[in-house]
């Protein structure tokens, strides 16, 4: 195991997405799963990772075990997670104690009680007796040489209620060998401003460490986190992405990039900040949820601009409509294509594009004019690059981009008596050329036609060998004239490099998935490079 690249003990960042993060409805991690993201965590470069509760089911221990083996820890520590010994009991003799030492653990989290009514009614003991099974479990680790931390579940309701008994449990642990105690609004409850004045009177009464974990109940997880932080705590407890149970936790990566950025307290080892959206984004992967788009500093959308207002000021400083440079944190800047573009809007998204429009006014008036009238239809280009990215180069140019040019297609579904269904269709048309006619069937009508088109084209341009259709999203428009209505539909494809998505309108769904088909199909010849005059 590496030390070279750790932190200091000055301020922790501490994950618990494997333990607290996994409670989230609709996670179900693997072991496979949480040695993947431990490795991710790893290398982001938080201190410590919180792998589960030995002992208390079959694949946290098997996670425990294979760690040891399998992950080379280079920044990271990991911690086992337990609860204090049974009332009445020993800690020397309780078996979920021994199963956090046989874990091969260096850090071990307790939980313990620290609201009076919970000790009365959940553990059922003394409140006396509570705070002995504290010291004793405290103790009795970290005399073998385990680093003990000490999370108070339900301090902030615990100190509301009874504010020095919840003292007194801070205290215990803290006399007893515990490196951190850790403040938890458990139930979510909390505001800034209460958070940070419990914090500082809690650290000016006990001179204990304290660190914070906080659910996000009231949405205020971040900021209650960096409101503790302000009040002297060390010790962050996060997850990433924000998951957690109920609608979370406190999420680790706005908590790190508004220590490192607005703070400026080195967290993260040097150079790790800048791999945050990468890690976010592969952990949401493994845990198979698909990203958040709004999510701060990672988010597609963090950093994506829209009202031409906007554009027109960042063409002449990006700094004054974005908090950061987007690269700090590992993502881009985006300039997203609608009715709202302006001129500017249209300038910085041909340059991402790598389209030199040379200051030619008339053109970029024309490109937003068509965007306008095109987007008054129900085309929508903020969701499909590669269909504007087409229409900026049939305005450049003086025509549409073509590799071939369709003489007619046809969609044909057959319902039969037995109840099964058929679906073929049949495209026809030139490139270089040659006359083609394709027939294929499919699972579907759209399926069928993209199948016929894919026959069709492969035999003069087989780079597109390598296309897949990888979503498909349909959305009815308003109803414009009695009971018809307009369909716009969404294609993504990907040649295994990269995903694109093109866009369609039309008065059925079939129409509008065929436009987005000859739109994935041209753009996919033209990212291989294809000369359309060859």
């Amino acid at each position: 195991m590496s030390e070279t690249s750790r932190l200091d003990d000055s301020f922790h960042v501490f994950d618990t997405t494997l333990r607290d993060g996994a409670q989230r409805e609709g996670i179900n991690l693997t072991v496979a799963d949480k040695l993947a993201i431990a490795r991710h965590l790893d290398d982001f470069g938080v201190g410590f990772i919180e792998g589960g509760w030995p002992g208390a089911n079959p694949r946290d221990t098997e996670f425990f075990a294979r760690a040891k083996d399998e992950i080379d820890f280079r920044n990271a520590r990991l911690v086992a997670f337990g609860a204090t010994r049974r009332a009445g009991a020993k800690a020397a003799e309780d078996p979920q104690v021994r199963a956090l030492l046989e874990s091969g653990a260096e850090v071990i989290t307790l939980v313990a009680k620290s609201h009076d009514r919970h000790v009365e009614l959940a553990l059922r003991t003394t409140l006396e007796e509570n705070l002995e099974m504290v010291r004793d479990t405290v103790a009795h680790l970290s005399a073998r040489g385990r680093r003990v931390f000490v999370d108070c579940e339900h301090f902030f309701d615990g100190y509301r209620a009874n504010p020095e008994y919840a003292k007194a449990v801070v205290r215990a642990a803290a006399e007893a060998g515990a490196d951190v105690v850790v403040l938890c609004d458990t139930n979510g409850g909390m505001l800034p401003a209460q958070i940070q004045a419990v914090v500082a009177t809690v650290l000016a009464d006990t001179g204990a460490r304290l660190g914070i974990h906080a659910q996000d109940d009231t949405g205020c997880a971040v900021a209650n986190t960096l409101a503790a932080v302000d009040a002297g705590a060390t010790h962050v407890q996060c997850t990433a992405n924000g998951y957690g149970e109920r609608v979370g936790n406190a999420n680790l990566f706005p908590v790190v990039a508004a220590l490192e950025l607005k703070y400026g307290k080195q967290v993260l080892p040097e150079g790790r900040l800048r791999e945050m959206t990468r890690i976010s984004h592969a952990i949401a992967e493994v845990v198979n949820l698909t990203p958040s788009t709004h999510q701060p500093y990672v988010g597609l959308s963090a950093f994506a601009h829209k009202a031409g207002l906007h554009a027109s000021a960042i063409k002449v400083d990006p700094d004054l409509y974005q908090h950061i440079d987007p690269e700090r944190v590992g993502n881009t800047m985006r300039m997203l294509v609608s009715d709202m573009a302006g001129r500017a809007s249209i300038e910085l998204k041909g340059k991402e594009l790598g389209i030199d429009l040379g200051g030619d006014r008339e053109l970029v008036g024309r490109v937003v004019e068509r965007v306008k009238e095109r987007e008054l239809k129900g085309y929508t280009y903020e969701a499909a690059d590669a269909s504007f990215e087409l229409l900026l180069r049939a305005e450049v140019q003086g025509s549409p981009l073509k590799y071939f040019d369709v003489e007619s297609w046809r969609a044909i579904v057959e319902d039969r008596p037995d109840g099964s269904h058929a679906n073929e269709a049949t495209v026809k048309l030139w490139a270089k050329g040659e006359r083609i006619v394709a027939t294929a069937e499919g699972n579907g009508p759209v399926n069928a036609l993209d199948r016929a088109l894919r026959v069709a084209l492969e035999k003069i341009y087989p780079q597109l060998g390598s296309l897949e259709l990888v979503d498909y999203k349909v959305r009815i428009l308003e109803g414009r004239h009695g009971t018809s209505s307009t369909t716009r539909v969404l294609i993504s494809t990907s040649d295994g490099k990269g995903e694109w998505s093109t866009v369609g309108v039309a008065d059925n769904v079939i129409a509008a998935s065929w436009q987005a088909l000859e739109d994935a199909y041209t753009y996919g010849l033209l990212r291989a490079a294809v000369d359309p005059a060859a």
